[in-house]
Parts: C-alpha cells; sequence; structure tokens
C-alpha cells in the first residue's frame, strides 16, 4: 500500500509516492489521468492527460518521485503548463481524479489502489 504527497520541486510539483509495507514493491505504474476541460464543467474529458513513468523498485518505508509530464494534443506540454496542480486536494473541494496505482508484491502478485485526487 502507497501514501502520497505531491512536494514542489525545481520549476514543477512532483509526485511522491511512500511504500508503507514491510517488503519491496516492483513495477509500480500509475494510471494516465485524463483531465477534465475547465470550461466543460466536467461535461467532457480534456485533451489534456497526465502521464506517469515507470518505477521499477521502491524497497520497504522508503518514498520516490514519480516522473510526469503533461500532454495535449499528441504533444507534450512546456514545464510551464504542468498540470500536475490539478490534482492537489482542496479542502471543501470535490475530488474528480484518482491515482490508479498497480504493482507487484513480494511473491509476484500484482495488487492495486485507488486514491481519489484533485479539484
Amino acid at each position: 500500500m502507497f501514501d502520497y504527497k505531491f512536494i514542489d520541486g525545481d520549476a514543477t510539483l512532483h509526485l511522491e509516492l511512500n511504500n508503507l509495507t514491510d517488503q519491496p514493491l516492483k513495477g509500480i505504474e500509475v494510471l494516465t489521468v485524463f483531465l477534465k476541460d475547465d470550461d466543460s464543467e466536467g461535461a467532457r474529458p480534456s485533451s489534456a492527460r497526465i502521464r506517469f513513468e515507470r518505477i521499477e523498485l521502491i524497497k520497504p518505508h522508503e518514498k520516490a518521485i514519480v516522473r510526469h509530464r503533461t500532454w495535449g494534443g499528441g504533444k507534450p506540454f512546456a514545464a510551464e503548463e504542468d498540470q500536475l496542480n490539478r490534482l492537489v486536494l482542496v479542502q471543501g473541494k470535490s475530488k474528480p481524479y484518482v491515482l490508479d496505482i498497480s504493482w507487484q508484491d513480494a511473491q509476484g502478485k500484482t495488487r492495486f489502489q485507488r486514491i481519489p485526487v484533485g479539484h
């Protein structure tokens, strides 16, 4: 199981995952998050999405930064147009997105976790 937080990086925000288990977790993947258009009030998906890189291993009780990139129209956005901040929780706002995470445990069994996020 994972805990997460968003941390300020050099010029952008980063997703940090924390392995809360006593075993190493392998092949960690966060599924692509498809963002909703701001002007459509969530009625239709946006062409923008956030893609995350796979992490090969997180040792027990260790943390890892998950690299990501915002894409739209088939092209990566410039760093200053990054959209990860839309996944940060805002008190009193709904959570329209989820982080769907999959990984393999020490026995090689695939596990899943779903974390509601966003605003």
